[in-house]
């Protein structure tokens, strides 16, 4: 099997279970606020983390060497993943996947402040022609505007800044310290937050199988999409992971009866060229 058959098959993993998430997330939104998925999800997570790293035998590379970045990677994590789940519960599931697609710009953008990388002038362009997809998934005008849209953009700021802050952590920490770090502190901040009001809800036996589906789903996600980066370069795996907004939007008009509107595979094309131009630019400038 050649390698980008292979990253394929890890890429349809990563899509089936972004989708899985969503989907559950949307159905225990009815009894669960975002910060209680947060801290249930975060549960599911420490289970699989703990269980996974002992089986293989890598519990005890487990440090606490950068607890302050762990902690602010963290932070954003949470943010954003709390935006990601409202955003989910308030728009069409298509919009939210389109706007978070926009997460690579945003790193284009902040890396020159956090890494002291340069930024570059196919760079900007790249923000730029990222940003006019965002206006067009988007459509901003005062009838339009809502909370959800906010969140859905906003939520691909956190992820970005997760994604350079993730970027410094593995140039000391292993995989298993990421994700042991991950699971254990959002597990905290969502029993702070969920707690805060004084009343936490218990997911009900109907819910807890999505819970547990969250949980399970979003590991799962992210591991796939590691494993099909470490096979095959982004140049390769980015246009199989857009496959994500059709399947999605699919999704979204097959169970909840949302609209597929051209308007935003419109604006989402213009942010995968953007990001596209991006990464191949950036091969040809590493091979030179």
């Amino acid at each position: 099997m050649n390698t980008t058959l292979q990253a394929a098959l890890w890429m349809i993993g990563a899509i089936c279970s972004f989708t899985l998430m969503a989907v559950a997330g949307r159905t225990v939104s009815i009894e669960l606020d975002t910060f209680e998925i947060m801290l249930f999800r975060s549960l599911t997570g420490i289970a699989i983390v703990i269980g996974v790293a002992s089986y293989v035998g890598t519990l005890r590379k487990i440090s606490a060497n950068r607890l302050g970045l762990h902690t602010t990677r963290n932070i954003c994590h949470f943010t954003g993943q709390n935006l990601w789940f409202y955003a989910i519960t308030t728009i069409p599931l298509a919009q939210v996947f389109a706007l978070e697609f926009t997460t690579p710009i945003w790193v284009i953008l902040l890396s020159p402040l956090l890494l002291k990388e340069r930024l570059t002038s196919i760079g900007l362009f790249c923000a730029g022609l990222g940003f006019v997809g965002i206006l067009m998934v988007a459509r901003p005008d005062p009838s339009n505007i809502n909370a959800g849209l906010v969140a859905a953009a906003s939520c691909a700021v956190f992820f970005a800044l997760t994604a350079i802050f993730t970027r410094k952590l593995t140039q000391t920490e292993n995989i298993t310290t990421i994700l042991f770090y991950l699971t254990v502190m959002q597990a905290v901040f969502g029993l702070i937050c969920a707690g805060i009001d004084g009343d936490i809800a218990v997911p009900s036996q109907a819910a807890l199988p999505w819970v547990i589906l969250i949980g399970c789903a979003g590991l799962l996600a992210h591991f796939c999409l590691t494993k099909a980066l470490s096979i095959a370069p982004a140049s390769i795996v980015m246009p199989i992971d857009f496959v994500r907004l059709p399947t999605i939007a699919v999704v979204g008009m097959l169970i909840y009866d949302e609209p597929i509107e051209v308007w935003i595979f419109a604006g989402a094309a213009l942010i995968f060229a953007a990001n596209y131009i991006n990464i191949t630019q950036a091969n040809k400038s590493a091979k030179t």
